[in-house]
């Protein structure tokens, strides 16, 4: 055989297209196989798309009542017009009039035929400016004539609009979990660090102001530190304090996980090798420590989203957290809170269904984030 076919034959095989996939790349792969992850992806982007752009895409101003429409019921959408002989596609929905029930005797509205509101996209409507900057009056969708009014998922005690008060108040309690977390995240990777990072006395204290804050009843110290709040002060002002508050208490058990994860990877070979190659503790904990607890703040950044969502939703269902006029699906649920409304108007309970589904995909997420960014599950 020639020297050159020896050659030939020792030359290295062609890297196929997997030796040159990126660690982001198969981080990304692994997540997309994850059907319910992907499911909760599309969820959430939607939902916090529709938070970020709530005054185009509502069609009505949140605030505006109608004393002569209340707890008027969800109208359906009719997509094909039979009114000028054959079928064409113009979405409307039936007017309504004030009628009785036949058995009961009591008043309620019924469907009108012969008043038709018809829909359209990117109409006019109430004036809004979009993040308080932009003015406008273009809504996504809405009815075309804008002295109509239309309730797709009813209207609420004052004649309001459901859909648009629900769609503002994803705004407020989507924005509370991401404001909580972040503050959580901070404290959480900080004091959790520390603790884990240097132990001995320092290890000890942490730990036990962490051990005295989980052993407080959670509900009775929001429920004190809420009603601690002056009446006068702005929405905004609760706003940020209800926030604070939520984070102050839930940093705790994110904190464990990383002094957990940290006494663990102190005694591991590559940061031992780090300390004596002269690396600073802080090149050690930031480039060496922390990267390796990805797939853990991951899991717990995602889990908890939704319990700050549940816990702004809370006391403001109870009463202590935004107020009027501010708008929350939990103060939107305290409207719920009697059986004789729920009975009148179930549609009263729809923001209920929101924090649901919220609370679903943020939690289909986090499990597939968890298991992509996980290297032990390779």
């Amino acid at each position: 055989m020639s020297q050159s076919a020896l050659l030939d034959e020792a030359a290295p095989l062609p890297a196929s297209r997997f030796d040159t996939v990126s660690e982001a790349r198969l981080t990304w792969l692994r997540f997309r196989a994850h059907r319910l992850a992907m499911v909760g992806l599309v969820l959430t982007i939607a939902v916090y798309l529709i938070a970020l752009f709530a005054e185009p895409i509502a069609p009505f101003d949140p605030q505006r009542s109608n004393s002569r429409l209340v707890f008027f019921p969800p109208q359906s959408i009719h997509w094909i017009d039979h009114s000028d002989g054959g079928g064409v596609f113009r979405p409307y929905v039936l007017g309504s009039r004030l009628g009785r029930d036949p058995v009961t005797l009591a008043a309620k509205f019924v469907p009108d035929p012969a008043h038709r509101i018809y829909l359209g996209l990117f109409v006019r409507g109430a004036a809004y400016r979009m993040w308080g900057l932009i003015p406008s009056q273009i809504h996504l969708f809405g009815p075309i004539n804008p002295r109509e009014t239309v309730f797709l998922l009813g209207a609420d005690r004052l004649g309001r609009d459901m859909l648009s008060r629900i769609i503002y108040g994803a705004r407020t309690s989507l924005s509370i979990g991401i404001v909580g977390v972040s503050c959580s995240l901070i404290l959480g990777i900080l004091f959790g660090g520390i603790s884990g990072y240097f132990g001995g006395r320092v290890d000890w204290t942490i730990q036990r102001v962490i051990e005295f804050i989980l052993s407080l009843p959670t509900i009775p110290i929001w429920l004190a530190l809420a009603a601690a709040l002056p009446k006068d002060w702005s929405p905004l002002a609760i706003y940020f304090t209800i926030t604070l508050i939520i984070s102050l208490i839930g940093w705790t058990e994110l904190a464990r996980v990383i002094r957990g994860r940290f006494l663990a990877l102190r005694s591991e070979s590559y940061i031992t090798a780090a300390w004596l190659d002269g690396a600073s503790q802080k090149r050690i904990i930031f480039r060496h420590m922390l990267p390796a607890l990805t797939s853990h703040i991951i899991a717990a950044v995602t889990l908890a989203i939704p319990m700050m969502i549940l816990a702004e939703t809370s006391l403001s269902f109870l009463g202590l957290g935004l107020q009027p006029p501010a708008i929350s699906w939990g103060s939107l649920l305290e409207e719920a809170q009697s059986v004789s409304t729920i009975a009148t108007a179930p549609w009263l309970l729809l923001p209920g269904v929101a924090v649901a589904i919220v609370i679903l995909a943020l939690n289909f997420l986090g499990d597939g984030l968890r298991d992509a960014a996980d290297p032990h599950a390779r």
